[in-house]
């Protein structure tokens, strides 16, 4: 059985309610490279391989801390296998082969954009399994986001936008979504015998199995990845932040908080992305940057609010 969710901590104080919002935002800022590098590597790399490499490293990496943890606990995961099975398969195996696929077809800046939908299912899917709806605070401050993520995307110039178009590969992102906000959901259901990093390479574990058929296929009958330093260092970066650092601080901030606010954090990845371009690549900072991560941080704010939101 997949069980009831479990009520958030309760916060004591400031420090407490900010605590979780910070891993949600931490995990935001490591997921913002992994859509460039995604793209980067989407030449060398086909989409299934790229993510069962990106999975299988970050295994190897945490099987020392995790196999340990594991032991005496087989019980446990035998007898919650269906929720187990159901966050591997859609926060591991299929949710980002399916993003590097559509990073195949469509950019970057156009994938991001779409993500940053993605509260919106979120609020849905919360709704209709949780029974818990957003307020009007909530909705309000999604749209208020959504206009940040757009103002940095258009550059200030709102005549920019006619230039974006959906593609196949921006449907290929919009199809990944539903699946996101479903691990997000159930995440918080999670054996609470399992600690965070004992959890996280269970998922990995199941993930991995079911892509591996899918990647064997891929290296035989399409095409396989090809291998360089260049590369390889960029998988294991994206191993290390964007599926042990990230997932552990998700998989936290979630169970704090819930899927429903967690979800609001997801436009901060457009704005992390260019603030990174801007540190890392010597990008200018423009106005419209700090404009639009300044209305992406309001609206958050806005659907944070811990007064108004429903219990």
């Amino acid at each position: 059985m997949i069980g009831p969710a479990r009520p958030a901590a309760r916060a004591l104080g400031w420090r407490d309610a900010s605590y979780p919002y910070l891993l949600l935002l931490l995990a935001n800022l490591a997921w913002s490279s992994n859509w460039v590098v995604g793209r980067a590597l989407h030449q060398a790399f086909p989409p299934v391989a790229l993510s069962f490499w990106r999975w299988g490293v970050a295994a190897l990496v945490l099987a020392p801390l995790a196999i340990p943890r594991l032991r005496g606990h087989w019980p446990i995961i035998w007898r919650r296998r269906w929720l187990l099975l159901v966050l591997g398969t859609t926060g591991v195996a299929t949710f980002q082969a399916i993003i590097y696929a559509g990073l195949d077809y469509t950019t970057a800046v156009n994938a991001t954009i779409i993500n940053a939908g993605s509260p919106l299912i979120m609020v849905l899917m919360v709704w209709a399994i949780e029974g818990t709806p957003a307020s009007p605070r909530q909705w309000l401050g999604m749209a208020l986001t959504f206009l940040g993520v757009l103002t940095i995307v258009a550059r200030g110039d709102w005549r920019g936008l006619a230039a974006l178009h959906l593609n196949r590969g921006d449907l290929i992102v919009v199809s990944s979504l539903p699946l996101w906000c479903l691990y997000s959901v159930l995440v918080r259901r999670r054996p609470r015998e399992l600690d965070s990093v004992g959890f996280l390479f269970v998922l990995m574990a199941i993930g991995l199995a079911i892509l591996a058929p899918a990647y064997l296929y891929e290296s035989v009958y399409i095409r396989a990845p090809q291998w360089s330093w260049a590369t390889a260092g960029l998988v294991l970066f994206i191993a290390v932040t964007s599926s042990i650092v990230a997932y552990l601080f998700w998989n936290r901030g979630v169970e704090l908080v819930g899927a429903n606010r967690a979800g609001f954090t997801t436009p901060f990845q457009p704005a992390f992305t260019a603030i990174l371009a801007i540190l890392i690549l010597d990008e200018p900072f423009h106005r419209y940057d700090g404009l639009g991560f300044a209305i992406i941080l309001a609206g958050w704010l806005l659907t944070t609010s811990r007064g108004r939101a429903p219990r």
